[in-house]
């Protein structure tokens, strides 16, 4: 099919609007990002100004990462591959162009009330509640784009990539639903309507399967895809794909309560989370030998394909993550590492090593084909973007592991007479260079972000057509 076919037969616009908001979003979130992590070595960085206290630009940070910039390269992605994989284009042009603004919309809407102190005080769950009404519209108009899609489709199989974003799109709809379930007292407030451990058991059902919905399962249904396009080969099993898709979301969602060990959560309760945590290993390393091994003999093109890079450096990650986090729920390791700065080395390996790198390697797949361009403006600035994003995270979660067993090690530590060795606040101060070298390690991935808006605003601005492309048989999808 030619690409000027392709285009009359795709909705291609809003895949476009969505892929080019993907870098911006990335930019910002990760700009603020590396302001929270300048503040914790240089606490007088925030000017004395409220709205850019740490407590404040936190919250804004996640919230732009995980939900800007992973949620616009996650619908974006999702619109392009049940529309290619299901061979019709999307089921409603309007509400798609809706989903769009409709996201954007709820983007600006948190990147003002969050420095304003606007919060329900929740992880990942901080906007009041007319924002949650808002991405509960956008959600279904969504989800009836996406299934509506699949509904009509031409070709009788559905491919696995679109199980794992239809699984993404409904669980991120039941958790965001019950755990934002708050009775407003006045436009900008809301009180919760659990207390005490509920609410926490509540917060960390939906906190934890937040990160197992939306940057997982969503992630793998564009590994699924994108990584056998970019290799130009089936996936390697087809049938482990299957396999993985049903065990990871029947696991996925029990795990939450390894997030309370030691709280006053019943015992039992931490304990199954513990337990299906551990259990979460098998899946998620099916999903990444799967990813893997879809290279098999064709090893030679990761020398000269930097794409290739992201996305196999990416599901290393990913093995690495889901690895260590069933490691660290257990509640004898827990016991050391919960509270430490090994969280959130944890947490930035699978979000800069899993989600970014595989959205950033979806995107420069993506963009050329969305615009009719051969290639991208410069396949060397990909590869300098590869190497400064893979020395960046690599600084980054060393220096938080080093600091956390630090930590942990030292809160740990009595002395003969049973009182602490050390004082928290000498903790702190051991920590301190480590910080420094966190954000040494952020700066680095942000300014990739900008070599690759560099990289797609020459793409784009390129006239040049792009040949005819006729997609090899190989590519499996």
């Amino acid at each position: 099919m030619s690409d000027i076919k392709t285009q009359e037969t795709y909705n291609d616009t809003v895949v476009r609007q969505f892929a080019i908001m993907t870098v911006v979003w990335g930019i910002v979130g990760m700009a603020v990002g590396v302001l929270c992590a300048a503040q914790l070595y240089w606490p007088a960085l925030n000017f004395d100004i409220p709205w850019l206290t740490y407590s404040r630009i936190r919250p804004l940070h996640t919230n732009a990462v995980i939900f800007a910039f992973g949620g616009c390269a996650l619908i974006g992605t999702s619109f392009h591959v049940a529309q290619r994989t299901c061979h019709v284009r999307l089921y409603s042009d309007r509400l798609a162009a809706f989903v769009f603004w409709g996201w954007q919309v709820v983007i600006l809407a948190a990147a003002v009330s969050l420095p304003l102190g606007m919060t329900q005080g929740k992880e990942y769950a901080e906007l009041e509640w007319p924002i949650d009404l808002l991405i509960t519209v956008v959600w279904v108009a969504y989800a009836v784009v996406f299934f509506g899609t699949l509904a009509v489709r031409r070709v009788r199989h559905i491919y696995v990539a679109n199980w794992f974003y239809g699984a993404f799109i409904v669980t991120i709809a039941v958790l965001h639903i019950f755990n934002n379930l708050a009775i407003p007292v006045s436009f900008t407030k809301s009180y919760v309507i659990y207390s005490g451990v509920v609410d926490a058991m509540m917060q960390w059902w939906y906190g934890h399967n937040a990160v197992g919905f939306f940057l997982t399962a969503g992630f793998l249904g564009m590994m699924y895809y994108f990584v056998p396009k970019q290799a130009q080969r089936p996936i390697y099993s087809y049938r482990l794909s299957v396999v993985h898709f049903w065990a990871l979301i029947s696991v996925y969602m029990w795990a939450g309560p390894h997030h309370l060990h030691y709280t006053s959560l019943p015992d039992w309760v931490q304990s199954i989370g513990m337990a299906f945590s551990i259990l979460l290993l098998a899946p998620s390393w099916g999903g990444m030998i799967n990813g893997i091994m879809t290279l098999s003999g064709a090893w030679h093109k990761l020398r000269t394909d930097p794409i290739l890079k992201f996305m196999i450096t990416s599901l290393s990650f990913y093995g690495m993550s889901t690895f260590e986090g069933p490691m660290m729920s257990i509640k004898t390791v827990n016991a050391l590492s919960h509270y430490t700065d090994w969280g959130i080395a944890h947490v930035h390996s699978g979000a800069l090593g899993w989600v970014a790198m595989m959205t950033i390697g979806s995107m420069y797949y993506l963009i050329p084909r969305l615009y009719n361009r051969a290639e991208m403006y410069s396949v060397r600035l990909i590869d300098v973007h590869f190497w400064t994003s893979t020395i960046g995270v690599v600084l980054y979660i060393a220096s938080m592991w080093s600091a956390g067993v630090m930590q942990g090690l030292m809160w740990r530590a009595f002395n003969a007479d049973g009182t602490l060795t050390y004082s928290f606040v000498e903790g702190v101060k051991a920590t301190y260079p480590f910080y420094l070298v966190r954000f040494a390690g952020g700066t680095l991935f942000l300014v990739g972000m900008l070599i690759m808006a560099y990289n797609v605003w020459m793409t784009v601005r390129d006239e040049k057509p792009a040949p005819v492309r006729v997609m090899p048989a190989a590519a499996g999808v």
